[in-house]
């Protein structure tokens, strides 16, 4: 091989480095690829994920109209808020016997409350007695059933010892406890200073028996419908007075949030309604000087308030269901500035779905007669007291109602 030759075959077989510049023009291309095949997926994915909800958004109709509704920042749970344990401390009675006994009076050892089926029951000793139903069987409970069964909420004894009943569906009645005579006051559904009664709650009788002061929740929603009602914030809850001499029906105040509990102040001039959705509870003058205002007995509650009671310290028992945790979070506060939010939730959710996943947190607190806090008692997680409605103090007792829990609970005062 001459000199020339061997030249040319050295620079043929010389060695080559290879380095990233040169791998990069072999890979370039299937980079490319890869990364568009990635793009397309993940744009793919996110179009199956968004078009239902666009679809849900704006095609389905929600049935609820919420207003965007401003509350203030919850009270810290501490102080008089501090959590405890003290409701688990409670008995319950005749479990699985009563279902949903949301308020509870007393006729001196004898207790009555309303269920879940539409009966009005005596309780004495160990034994319950059916003394009344208000609507027509069969009825069993259930949603479909409540306005033709009726649902009694709101409980008291009169004067002369005759029950005074708030049924949510068929209106106000008084009762003979005795005889199990029924006499229908007011009858909801009626047309009230121009709105029609829908959602009779509680109610309260002054001493004479003269008038009796009633809340109706709301004219748009029924009582089986109460979480759309909090939901949508609607205020068109009211006040309102029926004279047993007269029988005449007057409207004494107006849009409220889902007007709920009431209470007659000592000198029966005003009384104290619970406003559930602003978490407050307004006193409404309905007689003297100021006949026709209102201003707020006491602002930012821990909780959102049911029923509210006479306490034999002289203040009042105040009972709810459902907190305002601070800390912690609260979802009808982070909710309540985003109505379009609550919107979508309804579209997707039934309200049987969404009373899944509120927490059940019960929690009663006793006020003094200034609006003071005094004491609280919880139950976190709602393990003894569930869904409590009314916390009605009798004899060292607070005897404790609820909306939906199969039982009633006791809580002997002495041992908290």
């Amino acid at each position: 091989m001459n000199e020339p030759e061997g030249l040319r075959f050295r620079r043929l077989n010389r060695p080559q480095i290879i380095t990233d510049e040169l791998q990069e023009p072999q890979y370039k291309g299937t980079s490319t690829y890869s990364g568009k095949v990635f793009r397309v997926t993940l744009v793919t994915l996110g179009g199956c994920l968004i078009l239902p909800l666009l679809v849900v958004f704006f095609l389905l109709e929600s049935p609820i109209h919420p207003e965007l509704l401003s509350l203030n920042e919850p009270p810290l749970m501490s102080g008089c808020y501090e959590p405890n344990v003290k409701l688990r401390e409670a008995q319950r009675l005749f479990e699985d016997q009563l279902v949903g006994p949301e308020s509870i009076a007393n006729f001196g050892d004898v207790i009555y409350t309303g269920t879940a089926d539409g009966k009005i029951v005596k309780i004495e000793g160990k034994s319950i007695t059916v003394i009344a139903r208000l609507g027509k069987p069969p009825c069993d409970g259930s949603r479909e059933q409540e306005p033709s069964c009726g649902r009694p909420l709101g409980i008291r004894v009169g004067p002369n010892g005759t029950l005074f009943v708030a049924d949510a569906y068929l209106g106000l009645f008084e009762i003979n406890p005795v005889t199990g005579e029924v006499t229908n006051l007011v009858s909801a559904g009626q047309m009230v200073g121009g709105r029609r009664l829908s959602f009779v709650n509680d109610l309260d009788v002054t001493q004479d028996g003269r008038k009796v002061y009633f809340t109706d929740s709301s004219s748009r929603w029924q009582r089986r419908d109460y979480l759309h009602l909090i939901m949508e914030a609607t205020a068109d809850g009211r006040v309102l007075e029926y004279d047993t001499e007269t029988k005449e029906v007057t409207v004494l105040m107006e849009n409220l949030r889902f007007a709920n509990g009431i209470q007659l102040f000592p000198d029966e001039e005003s009384v104290l309604v619970t406003e559930t959705t602003m978490a407050r509870i307004r006193r409404v003058h309905v007689s003297g000087l100021n006949k026709g205002g209102m201003d707020t007995f006491v602002d930012n509650l821990p909780g959102f308030p049911d029923n509210i009671r006479r306490s034999s310290s002289g203040g009042y028992w105040v009972a709810m269901s459902a907190v305002r945790p601070n800390p912690g979070f609260s979802m009808l506060d982070f909710l309540s500035q985003k109505p379009w939010i609550k919107t979508l939730i309804f579209k997707l959710f039934s309200q049987d779905m969404l009373m899944k996943f509120v927490p059940r947190y019960s929690l009663v607190i006793e006020l003094q007669e200034s609006g003071t806090c005094l004491r609280s008692f919880h139950d976190p997680h709602g393990m003894v007291a569930a869904y409590v409605s009314e916390a009605h103090e009798h004899d060292g007792h607070l005897y404790l109602g609820s909306f939906r829990s199969p039982y009633l609970c006791k809580l002997d005062l002495s041992k908290v």
